[in-house]
């Protein structure tokens, strides 16, 4: 076993357009809020096997423990995973380097992995509602827009099926949910890992009592259970038994190692279903983080849903861990088609205005109106301090644009005259339901807010009412039935066909605590994922309980979901799979429907390995002959990067170059329950620029009379092995990158010695990854090493090198995604969330070797990751750039770095690369690093 060390540090920049970060404030960025917790690892542990390879009655954690002290290791233990066939380990502090790689060398150890903070969930957007005058809704959108309210109808209620949510809590107290906690309730059973007082970065103090502070469980818990309630709604499956873990406290973040507790005690208390809102997009490959632990839970037979993130403003290939695990079912969000609305009253006659809430706004009395701009295109309207001029606000109704700055710098300038009431007018199409708890607001459409202003620019002398007593009405979304535009664009960068399905997730209303007034609406893929899980469990309801039946949940739901098209333009393609997964749930035919394909979806691949021909099995379950033709429906090609290869964001350009698809049959006669094959040949577009790397995705409609199902699929109409990795362009720092960054701060241009004298006398390295990657390795190699066209030339590579520091070549850090130094107390302010390793992935398989570069002498190295996703153009704390700092004068293993002059080398291996040929790693050389220190 090789040792390990690694911390990761990775933040965010503002802009592509021109220079966001300044390249001197890096050096001095804080390191107080690690994203890795100090000392502690995650270590999985094989089964012992006796000389013939059979099972032995040795204990793997007793002989962890055990040698680690006869070997005199400094440890404690933090948890003790003992799951046979899905995971065996513990999770361990250590005091030293000395300990970790004593932990490292320790027989029965599979992996390390260093323990990371996680954040809490976090909606789109969010509104409590009052409860002082609730009002019963005719009809409940989401459930109509699935077919949900067929099956309720039917008496299928999720009966007999029992669902485990990882989350914040559940106020099982709350009169929709159940009002107690334990057997024959609702919420039968649970367990609260961390207690209420947990942040992150304090101890836990566990309890049996999964009690929600902060609402987003509750939240959850309500889109899968809620009994019907004064507004007149229930869950996806009302009748299903809800298990609730609770791994936040009321404020801060978890740690993995207690989401992996949490996944274990569900599997162990044999629930049917897990749901999970909550993810990390910056791994973006199949494998890594807790994807394979969760892929190993579903292929036992339980069907688990995840969150694909709410990332969509980042672009494709960004979607979340552990959604991107096998057998899990990713679910990406859909806006609910109807708004659940109140009326404002003009005093000119005008039709009455909607805005966007369930209950009425506490604005009393009839007040007159005063508009911050009379220009509607304003950009930042109210984003600066208002004039001197402006009246005392506090008996108008204050209207303001949308856009330019925050909801509450906007409020904090108006307030500061006065202000009590608030409107805000949209800038786009997006309905938002607001919840700001220091003044009273709520927001209308754009072209209501225009009408206003135009109002307000005649001194027309409009005064608004919101009566308060009015039933919530129910209108037409704007967006109905699309994507959210928050939605994570999928696949991975292995090309797995993620997200799977999509289901309602925007404005959707359901349970809070009771604390926080009971209901409110919700927007998030944290919403549409309990959706999916309600929805599997009325599926298994109908067609039974059982490993066979678990796993072709996914199966029926995407073969039976609703397409879902990118605008309401009947003339524009079909959004992406690549976002909307297979398409809506459509729950009453999954139940439902007679005929079953199989395989549901299809991953092509790139152009270098896709297959054209695929076998597709239709299964005819009715009791008559069934007459199938099979035809193809495309949808929209997106076209994930620019000229660059930077990221584009939402929404990613689409365009309807489709793939060739035919059939072999196109009809097929298939009798009661038989079965027949088609064989669909399909071939990626044509004229499109392969370098931007498109997806295409579309489905092969099967359809008779009776039934209509398809197969998705979705494939790159390019080769993976061309993308770059390291960006070199200015586009984000101003600077061509990657770079190295000096004690003073500035860019290392030429030989730059370090000493180690000071907070900052180190060399940090500094990259952005246009792609993803399986392998990335930094090393510290001889000065006279040189790349050309192939890579690394190592001629004279080894001139001057202590023959003592060779050896050093052989210790590696292997991560799990972005870069990191241990040898720091923490990582710059920002840093995302990694998942690493030592010797092999989580799944117990051993890696490739990476032995490439063979004849290059590497000196000692740096670190080495596995499966890194790529950087975003976001903000601070969105995973924009990766930071590397070696703060001590240290190698991988903790053995000092030689006085001498050397060169920092970086490798990423290029997405379907072969790890051992050099030609497949993008590599980058840094300029002369002098290193002289006191030893």
């Amino acid at each position: 076993m090789k040792s390990f060390l690694a911390t990761l540090a990775a933040a965010a920049s503002l802009s592509l357009v021109s220079a966001a970060v300044d390249v001197h404030s890096l050096r001095y960025q804080t390191k107080d809020d690690s994203k890795i917790v100090p000392g502690a690892y995650i270590v999985e542990l094989d089964q012992p096997v006796d000389a013939l390879g059979r099972r032995s009655g040795e204990n793997a954690h007793d002989a962890l423990y055990s040698s680690l002290n006869k070997r005199g290791a400094k440890w404690s233990l933090r948890r003790q995973y003992d799951t046979p066939g899905i995971y065996l380990g513990a999770a361990i502090n250590v005091a030293s380097e000395k300990d970790l790689s004593t932990l490292a060398d320790t027989p029965h150890v599979v992996s390390i992995s260093p323990v990371y903070r996680r954040p809490r969930p976090k909606p789109v957007a969010s509104r409590r509602l009052s409860t002082k005058d609730t009002h019963a809704l005719k009809s409940f959108a989401p459930h109509v827009m699935t077919g949900v309210d067929k099956l309720h109808a039917e008496g299928i209620r999720g009966k007999g099926i029992k669902i485990a949510i990882i989350d914040t809590g559940v106020d099982y107290l709350h009169p929709a949910l159940g009002k107690g906690f334990g057997p024959g309730f609702k919420v039968s059973h649970g367990k609260d890992f961390v207690g209420d007082d947990y942040t992150g970065y304090n101890d836990p103090v566990p309890d049996n009592d999964p009690m929600d502070c902060d609402g987003h469980g509750t939240h959850v818990s309500g889109i899968i259970g809620a009994n019907k309630n004064p507004y007149n709604f229930t869950g996806v499956a009302p009748e299903s038994t809800l298990g609730m873990y609770k791994i936040f406290g009321c404020v801060g973040d978890t740690v993995d190692d207690v989401i992996i507790a949490a996944l274990l005690k569900a599997y162990h208390d044999q629930h049917d279903i897990i749901s999970l809102s909550l993810g990390d997009p910056t791994i973006g490959w199949s494998e890594g983080g807790i994807g394979p632990i969760v892929s190993r839970i579903a292929a036992t037979g339980v069907v688990i849903t995840a969150a694909s993130a709410n990332v969509g403003e980042y672009g494709a290939f960004y979607v979340a861990s552990p959604s991107t695990g096998k057998d899990v079912i990713s679910v990406a969000s859909v806006e609910s088609t109807q708004l659940i609305v109140q009326y404002i009253k003009l005093s000119n006659g005008h039709s009455p205005i909607p805005y966007y809430s369930v209950d009425a706004v506490n604005i009393p009395g009839s007040l007159p109106l005063y508009a911050t701009s009379t220009d509607t295109t304003v950009e930042a309207d109210a984003c600066s301090a208002l004039p001197e001029s402006t009246p005392n606000l506090s008996k108008y109704v204050v209207l303001i644009r949308r856009g330019g700055c925050s909801f509450g710098d906007k409020a904090d300038n108006v307030m500061a005259h006065g202000a009590k009431y608030i409107l805000y007018y949209n800038n786009v199409v997006d309905p938002v339901y607001l919840q700001i708890t220091d003044f009273v607001t709520a927001m209308i459409s754009q072209a209501d807010g225009e009408y206003l202003v135009g109002q307000y620019a005649k001194k027309a002398n409009l005064k608004l009412s919101f009566p308060q007593d009015q039933t919530p009405s129910l209108i037409a979304s704007p967006l109905g039935g699309l994507i959210s535009s928050f939605s994570a664009y999928g696949p991975t960068w292995d090309l797995a066909f993620k997200p799977n399905v999509a289901a309602p997730g925007g404005n959707i209303l359901s349970t809070l605590p009771r604390s926080q007034e009971s209901y409110g609406v919700n927007s998030g893929t944290s919403m549409a994922t309990p959706f999916t899980a309600g929805a599997a469990a009325l599926i298994l309801q109908k067609r039974g309980k059982g490993k066979d039946n678990a796993l072709a949940v996914r199966g029926l739901l995407q073969s039976t979901g609703k397409a879902v098209p990118s605008s309401k333009k009947s003339s524009d393609p079909l959004q992406t799979l690549a976002q909307a997964g297979a398409g809506l749930l459509n729950v009453y035919e999954a139940v439902h429907g007679k005929t079953v394909v199989t395989p549901a979806q299809l991953a092509l691949n790139d152009t270098a390995y896709s297959k054209p021909e695929h076998t597709i099995t239709i299964k005819n379950t009715s009791n008559k002959v069934q007459k199938y033709k099979i035809t193809h429906v495309p949808a929209g090609t997106i076209n994930p990067f620019d000229s660059h290869q930077q990221a584009i964001g939402y929404p990613v350009p689409l365009d309807e170059h489709y793939a060739k698809v035919t059939f072999k049959p196109s009809t097929l006669e298939v009798q009661p329950g038989k079965s027949a094959k088609f064989v669909a040949t399909i071939h990626p577009p044509t004229g499109v620029n392969s370098t931007i790397f498109p997806v295409y995705s579309g489905f092969l409609k099967v359809a008779s009379a009776d039934d209509s199902v398809h197969v998705s699929y979705m494939g790159v109409a390019g080769k993976m092995k061309d993308m770059k990795i390291w960006d070199r362009t200015p586009d984000y720092f101003g600077d061509s990158g990657p770079f190295l960054i000096d004690a003073e701060g500035n860019i290392q241009t030429g030989p730059e010695t370090y000493r180690w004298q000071s907070d900052t006398d180190y060399p940090a390295l500094v990259c952005r990854m246009l792609a993803g990657s399986a392998v990335v390795s930094i090393d510290l190699v001889s000065a006279n090493t040189k790349l050309d066209a192939r890579g690394v030339d190592s001629v004279n590579a080894t001139a001057n090198i202590p023959r003592s520091t060779l050896a050093n070549r052989r210790h590696h850090r292997r991560l799990s995604h972005n870069f990191v130094d241990l040898s720091s107390s923490g990582a710059p302010e920002g840093a995302a969330s990694m998942d690493s390793m030592d010797g092999r992935r989580l799944d117990g398989r051993a890696p490739k070797e990476t032995n490439t570069f063979a004849k290059l002498p590497v000196v000692g190295n740096l670190l080495e990751g596995h499966y890194i996703g790529r950087n975003t153009d976001g903000t601070s704390d969105e995973n924009g750039y990766n930071y590397f700092a070696p703060v001590t004068p240290t190698f991988a293993n903790g053995t000092a770095i030689p006085n001498g002059k050397y060169k920092i080398l970086i490798r990423a291996l290029k997405v379907t690369g072969d790890p051992k040929k050099e030609s497949d790693y993008d590599a980058w050389l840094s300029p002369v690093v002098i290193v002289d220190y006191e030893n």
